[in-house]
């Protein structure tokens, strides 16, 4: 059995992953945070195999490749789906310096910290690396800067990291989805709820109409949003193809929020994104 390292797998498109990898015959360790995550994958799909793995704290990281060394040995590490992330909202202005290194510590510093504690590991089974980016990691929204700062950072590492391991063995993909139905939408409208009761009344009364509009869309999101399944089935492909793609796009709005930032001036997409957003 191949094995495949997770991270982020107690909700959404990490759960959907791993339990799609554990359906096609993968040996999957499921990182997740808590204990009880755990327990709760296992019930969804007794193959799981749950580790401890918090990608933001470095003695967490550790041990989780320790663990992976121990119960993998020669065979080593085939799949690692640098999956776990979050997102931080509020204007540039405004936003408190120590969120954004929250927001940066996990997405982008974690994911390089457990791509290079894998690497040893990927080499050995000639492996395949997967980071989830995001349609934000090419369009940056209104009071998502931190956020979109982070995907782009991923676009960058992925983009270099297979460059650099060219003729390795070990081959690097990036999915970017767009509007995906999982809990980060119900984390948006209580994030959303708490940057209200945090800001100065100056920031309410520069940027209340933007703020409310970015609530509202998390308020919507699961509504409009596709399966985490549908990014589950492009992971799959990436660590099953002969040939895997380098990107895969998955949503119609992330396709078209690709296209718009490559033939429209700069200023036409800040119009159409303003319509939306009323920034």
């Amino acid at each position: 059995m191949k094995a495949v390292l997770v991270t982020g797998a107690s909700t959404g498109i990490g759960r959907a992953t791993a339990i799609a990898l554990a359906e096609r015959g993968f040996r999957v360790f499921a990182g997740v945070r808590r204990e009880s995550d755990g327990e709760a994958l296992r019930a969804a799909e007794r193959r799981l195999e749950p580790i401890r793995l918090d990608v933001a704290d470095a003695a967490s990281r550790a041990s989780a490749a320790a663990s992976l060394e121990a119960a993998l040995g020669d065979a080593g590490l085939f799949g690692l789906v640098n999956n776990a992330g979050i997102a931080v909202g509020s204007p540039i202005e405004f936003l408190g310096l120590d969120r954004l290194r929250e927001q940066l510590e996990v997405n982008v510093v974690g994911l390089v910290g457990v791509s290079q504690l894998c690497m040893p590991m990927l080499r050995r089974a000639r492996g395949r690396i997967v980071h989830i980016g995001s349609s934000s990691g090419y369009l940056a929204a209104p009071l998502m800067g931190a956020y979109s700062a982070s995907k782009y950072a991923v676009e960058a590492i992925a983009d270099s990291q297979r460059r650099e391991l060219r003729g390795s063995g070990v081959e690097v993909a990036l999915v970017e989805p767009g509007s995906i139905a999982t809990p980060i939408w119900d984390k948006g409208v209580a994030q959303g709820d708490e940057l209200v009761r945090q800001m100065p009344a100056r920031a309410i009364e520069l940027y209340g109409p933007a703020i409310e509009s970015l609530r509202q869309y998390a308020r919507d999101g699961n509504a409009r949003s596709i399966p985490a399944e549908r990014v589950a089935d492009a992971v799959v492909h990436a660590l099953t193809a002969a040939r895997p793609r380098t990107r895969y796009r998955v949503g119609t709005d992330a396709k078209l929020q690709w296209w718009l930032t490559r033939i429209l001036p700069d200023r036409v997409v800040d119009a159409i994104v303003a319509r939306f957003t009323r920034a």
